[in-house]
């Protein structure tokens, strides 16, 4: 989304900027900033550390280190770039080597966290833990073995958000990206702090939906057979629930209506789940022909041959497969995601 400015004649864009053309560092400036005001990144976090470096290797160092309010601690690793770099695997390995923290060692870092900022001050770092994290006097902090991720850029290529997506399929991961947006006006630096994936809106239900995949996988397996039913929501709008080929066609179409590109729409699919073909047409009959020809063998029954998906600017056609089974879930999760400016999304339907 752009940033506009209300002037006399309407509005008029701001263009983002850069932080290196604007002299703002990664350590100097955004830690710093990130540090001092932690809420920014959407949530109440306790920074216990910067550069956490607790291992023999002192070149691997976390740029910020958390606690959230459920004892869980937040790896925050942050990149001024519009690619991220490879962002996502530093961050792995960080959240691995911290995994087994103890409240002694948080305690230690958050301590000497504090002496570095404010030499004069003592304070008692147990209990100032202790009391973010809500503990009555008479109990003793403890940390989940749960370690969060929180990937914080001005931008993110597409093989980090592929990455983050597929990882946060699964039970207790939890990877956030956060995409800052600089704008200078009149002299001054405004940044523009959006949490990506995932969605804000979407974050508790994915949660759920990861533990209702894990279940539905396996009931699937023992019997062959899923007939969930979802729900596509536009601008919170839940519109009447879909079994999964006509959910997906709705999904995507939607999607296409608000900007979306065919051409990233089918990067987001197998290869066979989106077919592409030269030149617009939106005749069945055409269409089928067309498939047929450019492949012999395709089963032409599978895709939605009656509702092609034009794209007038590149002039192709795309048509999407009617066959989806397990990976619906995901693949809907991954275009909400990927889309947030079109506000579609979706939900799973209520069992009767």
């Amino acid at each position: 989304m752009a940033l506009y400015e209300v002037t006399d004649d309407g509005l008029a864009e701001r263009a983002p900027g850069a932080f290196s053309a604007l002299g703002m560092y990664e350590r100097a400036d955004l830690q710093r900033l990130i540090a001092a005001d932690p809420k920014v990144l959407g949530e109440d976090l306790l920074v216990i550390a910067e550069e956490f470096g607790g291992w023999e290797d002192a070149n691997r160092r976390i740029d910020i280190l958390a606690l959230d309010r459920d004892g869980r601690l937040v790896v925050i690793e942050l990149k001024r770039t519009d690619s991220g770099g490879h962002m996502e695997l530093q961050a792995l390995r960080y959240a691995a080597m911290v995994s087994s923290m103890s409240i002694d060692e948080a305690a230690a870092a958050y301590a000497k966290y504090w002496a570095d900022k404010r030499p004069n001050d003592e304070i008692d770092a147990r209990a100032e833990i202790a009391t973010f994290l809500e503990v009555d006097g008479s109990g003793d902090p403890d940390l989940s073995t749960d370690v969060r991720i929180m990937l914080v850029s001005a931008g993110f290529g597409r093989e980090i958000t592929t990455a983050v997506l597929w990882l946060n399929r699964f039970e207790g991961m939890d990877i956030r990206c956060i995409r800052l947006v600089p704008y200078e006006l009149d002299g001054r630096v405004l940044i523009d702090i959006q949490q990506l994936i995932p969605l804000p809106e979407a974050g508790d239900y994915q949660v759920r939906l990861q533990r209702k995949d894990t279940a539905r996988e396996r009931a699937a397996r023992s019997d062959g057979r899923d007939f969930s039913r979802y729900h596509v929501i536009v601008d919170g709008v839940e519109l009447p629930d879909q079994n999964k080929r006509n959910a997906m066609l709705l999904m995507v179409k939607k999607l296409v209506e608000r900007g979306a590109p065919l051409a990233e729409i089918k990067s987001l699919m197998k290869p066979r789940q989106l077919k592409v073909l030269p030149g617009v047409t939106t005749d069945p009959e055409e269409v089928r022909r067309l498939l047929a020809e450019q492949e012999p063998t395709l089963d032409l029954p599978r895709y939605f041959t009656d509702d092609p998906l034009v794209d007038t600017s590149e002039a192709r056609t795309y048509v999407l497969i009617r066959m989806w089974g397990l990976n619906t879930e995901q693949t809907l999760s991954r275009l909400a995601s990927m889309f947030p400016a079109t506000k579609v999304t979706f939900r799973v339907a209520d069992s009767d």
